[in-house]
C-alpha cells in the first residue's frame, strides 16, 4: 500500500505541473528516439543484407582472387593484385580431389553489355556470366522458364543463354523467349531458359544478367579483359552436408595450395567466403555506426537527466511546506525520498515510452523509400526503458535526498 500511495501521489505531482513536465519529457524523448532510431535503421539495414549476402546458401562458398570484402589499403590492392588468377583447371582439381563436395562450379564476368531483339533493345548495364551448370544451384538463383545450360553446352561452347527476368520482360513483354535469338554484344545467342525474378532492395542487378556457357565466354572475351588484365574464374563450392562445410573449405584451400604453389606458412593466394562470413564482415564495419549512435542517445539522456533534476530541485522547493505537513504527521525520510524518486523514474519512462515511439517511426522511414521489410527491434526498447530508469534514479536522487533531510519545523516556517 506504501508502494502505491507514492505511486499515486508521484503521478499526481507529474499532472498537476503539466506544462513543467511535458518540457521536462522532451529531452528524454529526445534521446531515446535517437537511439531507437538509429539501432532500428540499423537493423532494417542489415537483416536486408544479411538476407541478399546469403546467396550462397548455407553449404556454399566461392573462391576467388579478389579479397570479397573490398581493399582496406593500398597495399591490400597492389597484393591481390599480384595473385595468379584462379583457372578452370584450379575448379577442375576442386571437383575432382575434394570429397566432401558435390557441386563445384565456375563463373567468369563482364559488365556493361546491350541485349537486342528485332529492334528492342536493354540499356547497357547487362552483365553476362560466363558460368556451368552448378551456377543455379550453387547461386540460390534458379530458372523459372525453359532450362538451365547443360554439360554439353560447356563441353562444345555452344552459344545459348539463359536470361535475367528483367531482360525477358523487356524483349519479351508478350511472346516465350524460349528458343528465340537474341543478340548479346551483337552476337547471336540462342535463349533457353529465363532465370526467376529476384528483386534486390538495394536496386541491384540479379535480373539484369545474362548466362552463358563458360567456354563460349572464354572463346568470344579471351583470358584478357578490356584493361588488359588476366581474367580470374570465380569458383562456387557446394558441400554435400551444412555440417560438412568446414572440412570442405580446408581440404579445397589444401588442394588450392598445393597446385598454385604456395608455400608453407606463407597467406593464400585467393580468398574464401561465405555468407556467414561476409555476415560478420558487415556486422564488424557497422558496430562503429551502432557505438556512434549509441554514444549520441546516451549523451543526449544524460543532457535530459540534468534538465530533469534541475526541475526536481525546483519541485524540491516549491512543495517544501507539503514535504514539512508530511513530515509532522509522521511520514519517514524513506517514503519522502521514495516519492521524489518515483517521480523522476515515472517522468523518464514515460518520456521513453514516447520516445520508443517516435524512434520506431524514424527508423522505419527508411522502409517507406525503399524496398526493406519494417522492423521493430524489441530489444533496444527494452535497452532504452531500462537506460530511462537509471536516468531517473541517477538524477533524481539528489533532488529525493534533500527532500527527505528537510526539517519538519524549518519545512512549515517556508514562505
Amino acid at each position: 500500500m506504501r508502494l502505491l500511495d507514492a505511486l499515486t501521489m508521484s503521478l499526481g505531482a507529474l499532472v498537476a505541473n503539466k506544462l513543467r513536465s511535458v518540457l521536462t519529457l522532451v529531452g528524454i524523448v529526445a534521446g531515446v528516439a535517437s537511439i531507437i532510431a538509429v539501432m532500428t535503421a540499423i537493423s532494417l539495414i542489415q537483416a536486408t543484407l544479411e538476407r541478399e549476402m546469403s546467396v550462397l546458401g548455407a553449404q556454399t562458398f566461392q573462391v576467388q582472387k579478389w579479397p570479397a570484402g573490398g581493399f582496406t589499403s593500398d597495399a591490400e590492392r597492389r597484393r591481390a593484385m599480384r595473385r595468379p588468377p584462379l583457372t578452370l583447371a584450379n575448379a577442375d582439381a576442386i571437383r575432382s580431389q575434394v570429397g566432401t563436395v558435390d557441386l563445384v562450379g565456375s563463373e567468369i564476368w563482364d559488365f556493361g553489355y546491350v541485349v537486342e531483339y528485332k529492334g528492342e533493345a536493354t540499356n547497357p548495364n547487362i552483365s553476362i556470366c560466363g558460368g556451368t551448370p552448378e551456377y543455379p544451384p550453387n547461386n540460390t538463383h534458379y530458372v523459372g522458364l525453359g532450362r538451365n545450360l547443360s554439360p554439353m553446352d560447356v563441353k562444345s561452347a555452344t552459344r545459348v543463354a539463359v536470361i535475367g527476368h528483367a531482360i525477358a520482360g523487356k524483349l519479351f513483354p508478350f511472346s516465350d523467349p524460349i528458343g528465340r535469338e537474341i543478340l548479346l554484344d551483337r552476337r547471336k545467342y540462342r535463349v533457353v531458359g529465363v532465370f526467376d525474378e529476384k528483386k534486390s532492395a538495394f536496386g541491384g542487378s540479379f535480373d539484369n544478367y545474362v548466362l552463358i556457357p563458360v567456354t563460349t565466354f572464354l572463346d568470344i572475351y579471351g583470358l584478357t579483359d578490356r584493361n588488359g588484365m588476366s581474367r580470374s574464374v570465380n569458383i562456387t563450392v557446394r558441400a554435400k552436408t551444412p555440417e560438412l562445410m568446414q572440412a570442405a573449405i580446408d581440404q579445397t584451400r589444401q588442394v588450392l595450395r598445393r597446385m598454385r604453389g604456395v608455400k608453407a606458412g606463407a597467406e593464400d593466394n585467393f580468398d574464401v567466403y561465405n555468407s556467414a562470413s561476409l555476415i560478420t564482415e558487415f556486422n564488424k564495419m557497422s558496430l562503429g555506426v551502432k557505438t556512434g549512435g549509441f554514444v549520441i542517445g546516451i549523451v543526449a539522456l544524460v543532457v535530459a537527466g540534468i534538465g530533469i533534476m534541475n526541475i526536481m530541485l525546483v519541485a524540491v522547493t516549491e512543495r517544501t511546506r507539503e514535504i514539512g505537513l508530511r513530515k509532522a504527521l509522521g511520514a519517514r525520510p524513506a517514503s519522502i525520498r521514495a516519492q521524489f524518486l518515483l517521480e523522476a523514474v515515472m517522468l523518464c519512462n514515460v518520456g521513453g515510452v514516447v520516445g520508443v515511439l517516435v524512434g520506431f517511426g524514424l527508423g522505419n522511414l527508411v522502409a517507406v523509400f525503399t524496398h526493406f521489410e519494417p522492423r521493430v527491434p524489441l530489444e533496444w526498447a527494452v535497452i532504452g526503458l531500462v537506460f530511462c530508469s537509471a536516468i531517473g534514479v541517477v538524477f533524481g536522487m539528489l533532488p529525493a535526498i534533500r527532500a527527505s533531510r528537510l526539517d519538519p519545523i524549518e519545512a512549515l516556517r517556508y514562505e
